[in-house]
């Protein structure tokens, strides 16, 4: 028999899941006067809560309880998509400290001067279906290149081209050419670099990337370089 999700929680308990600390740090905050919950300050740590659209303040901060976090970013450039960086800022640092808290990882990586959308989750089942290969996801980018788009470029793209240190060529799903130097071009595979690499076997070079959406999922309109929504 599946498990019944949990409705209710104490509030000890919603703090830490919510990756703002151990049960003993939660537990403190809360005997500080730090917790707010329909605009009162609660300082029964046991005191229980529904979860169902529950909103809560932690030292003035407002914050929503989420089971999982399912997060997009349009991620700006000069970011790495990792914990430790090793030459530049981690992308997790433009996220809430409490969600580092949660295990959080980024769902499949973007280089550090590629732009767009970025995906997020504590979910494993959810990362394991958006970055496993047999899943086939679709990933759409905009890509400039360097020197004009051929139609013979386009072709090869689409036709397959092989990459280096690969055996088996890598077709586009679609390409759309959207100026001179400009196309917008979709893959459902997710190797080292593809995106240049397809583009440099393909007789061109990429300036700037983007991807703009990752299966069903786009960059919402207005959404700013750096600035991240939940998932619905």
């Amino acid at each position: 028999m599946s498990k019944k999700p949990q409705t209710t929680m104490s509030l000890v308990k919603i703090l830490q899941s919510q990756g703002f600390g151990s049960r003993a740090v939660s537990a403190k905050m809360i005997k500080m006067g730090m917790v707010h919950i329909d605009g009162e300050k609660c300082y029964d740590g046991e005191k229980l809560f529904p979860l169902e659209n529950l909103e809560f303040e932690v030292d003035g901060k407002k914050s929503i309880y989420k089971e999982k976090l399912y997060i997009l970013m349009d991620k700006p450039e000069g970011y790495e998509c990792s914990h430790n960086p090793d030459f530049h800022a981690s992308v997790f640092s433009l996220l809430p400290n409490e969600f580092l808290g949660r295990n959080l990882q980024c769902v499949g990586r973007l280089d550090v001067d590629t732009t767009g959308l970025l995906l997020f989750s504590d979910d494993g089942e959810f990362i394991h279906r958006y970055t496993s290969p047999k899943k086939h996801i679709p990933k759409t980018y905009l890509v400039e290149c360097k020197h004009e788009v051929s139609d013979e470029m386009i072709g090869n793209l689409l036709n397959g081209v092989l990459l280096k240190q690969e055996e088996i060529s890598s077709k586009a799903l679609e390409v759309n050419r959207k100026s001179t130097h400009e196309i917008e071009l979709s893959i459902s595979e997710g190797k080292y670099h593809q995106v240049k690499r397809m583009i440099s076997a393909a007789g061109n070079r990429v300036e700037k990337l983007r991807r703009i959406s990752v299966g069903e999922h786009s960059i919402p309109s207005g959404l700013e370089s750096g600035k991240w929504v939940y998932l619905k």
